[in-house]
């Protein structure tokens, strides 16, 4: 039996059929296709992404290898999935040398959980292979070396700058290494944050990052606009209770945000429910979808909820967060969804960015899609 020649071509049409569900434009035109090959009917093919956290990822895949399997004279087809991970253009801002993308994660109130919510974000984005720091930039409450369970005193590279701790394999960086003891306060007046603050983020050796997490204090305050009027940031994300009060103040940050022409990436609901540790029930003590009423009045996208358990409370105590001490948990898993989500907002914010260096001026630009849109 003579098997039918396959071509390249033929195997690209097939590709055009699979579409990128956040860019709404198929593979082959966001020229994701790389490395076709094909030996005696057997087809292969590297499919690159714009993040190794795509939610989609594994469905994209098997689309893949269905589309060129249906080609006639096709014996096999492997989709091998990777990722290139891309910068978000920002006009007129100087950058971090090597980092891609910035995020701030900010809250207009303490006690919402806030860092707990960017250290397992930072967890969960470094578990898909992404190259990932971490920046305490809240310096008068510096609580991520201990929910990193980080120590130890940064050196000096042999440029001269800082050396991050690292931890989990993630590079971090905070003011808590430098203090005396756990106890230490830091009383300094705004210059004095603003110049420490500028020397964590051009004096440390990052080195090539996808994503660089800023745990930022809460509120509106210096640190946020030293930040945002400083820095490139590819967006913020903010985290909120459910509750009206919360609710209240984290619009004010996102306001804030907005208004300095920092886009916000997402709201996230953390402490959604309480889920007893005996029998599991689930209580809304803070109530139950504010954040996501919020996000959808405020017309931002929403990044998704996050449970409030006795696990994620004693690993943010003792150093072990729930992402790698318990990665098989339900609460790992609510923080890799999220994870998931705010790296697809980061590609397609990156996408449109880069459209927009080539769109005429004048013509508009929508940053934020919904999966839902065709």
């Amino acid at each position: 039996m003579t098997l039918t020649a396959v071509t390249e071509e033929q195997v690209l049409d097939a590709l055009r059929t699979v579409r990128d569900p956040d860019l709404h434009k198929d593979i082959v035109a966001l020229k994701f296709v790389e490395n076709v090959k094909i030996v005696d009917g057997a087809v292969s093919f590297t499919v690159v992404l714009t993040t190794p956290a795509c939610p989609v990822k594994e469905q994209m895949k098997q689309q893949a290898e269905s589309a060129v399997g249906a080609i006639p004279g096709v014996t096999a087809a492997t989709a091998t999935m990777t990722s290139r991970v891309q910068g978000s253009y920002v006009p007129q801002r100087e950058g971090i040398p090597g980092v891609k993308n910035i995020v701030a994660v900010g809250s207009g109130k303490g006690g919402v959980g806030k860092s707990t919510v960017a250290v397992n974000l930072a967890l969960a984005l470094a578990q898909t292979g992404a190259r990932v720091g971490l920046l305490d930039a809240d310096i008068y409450g510096p609580n991520v070396p201990l929910m990193m369970g980080a120590v130890g005193k940064p050196e000096s590279s042999p440029s001269g700058k800082i050396e991050p701790i690292r931890t989990y394999n993630v590079d971090m960086i905070s003011i808590a290494f430098f203090l005396p003891d756990d106890n230490s306060p830091v009383i300094w007046r705004g210059p004095m944050l603003t110049k420490l603050l500028t020397q964590f983020i051009y004096d440390v050796e990052w080195g090539e990052l996808d994503y660089l997490i800023m745990d930022m204090p809460p509120g509106t305050g210096d640190v946020q606009l030293t930040v945002a009027q400083s820095l490139p940031l590819t967006g913020a994300v903010i985290v909120s209770t459910p509750q009206d009060v919360a609710l209240m103040d984290a619009k004010r940050a996102l306001a804030m945000f907005q208004k300095l022409n920092v886009p916000v990436l997402g709201i996230v609901e953390n402490m959604t429910t309480f889920i007893c540790p005996n029998c599991q029930h689930e209580t809304p003590i803070f109530g139950h979808g504010g954040a996501a009423t919020a996000a959808h009045d405020l017309d931002v996208p929403f990044l998704g909820e996050l449970p409030l358990t006795l696990e994620v409370r004693i690993g943010s105590d003792t150093g072990k967060p729930i992402t790698v001490d318990q990665p098989q948990s339900a609460p790992a898993a609510a923080f890799r969804a999220v994870a998931k989500n705010l790296a697809a907002q980061i590609s397609i914010l990156a996408y449109a960015r880069a459209g927009a260096a080539s769109r005429p001026a004048g013509a508009p630009l929508q940053l934020f899609r919904k999966r839902s849109e065709s």
